[in-house]
């Protein structure tokens, strides 16, 4: 339990280090993907806990969580290119 616990403040730290990038990304494009990249750490963290607290829901939460992510990032790519 322990190593899944140092693996998780590993990645929040990872996901605080994107959160500067998304406030401080010059453009739109480096923005998206440093919260891409921060709901992917999200995901991976929600994944970590579970099976450190050997919770099946949380794992189902991630699920939801990394395809609504999924489809904000897709909207997010539209709005860039122009096509929304």
């Amino acid at each position: 339990m322990q190593i899944f616990l140092f693996a998780a403040a590993i990645v929040a730290l990872l996901a605080i280090a994107a959160l500067g990038r998304l406030v401080a990304g010059p453009t739109i494009p480096d923005r998206a993907v440093a919260l891409d990249t921060m709901n992917t750490y999200v995901v991976g963290l929600m994944m970590l806990l579970a099976a450190a607290y050997d919770s099946v829901v949380m794992v189902d939460v991630a699920i939801v969580y990394a395809a609504l992510s999924f489809v904000g990032t897709m909207f997010i790519a539209r709005y860039i290119e122009g096509e929304v």
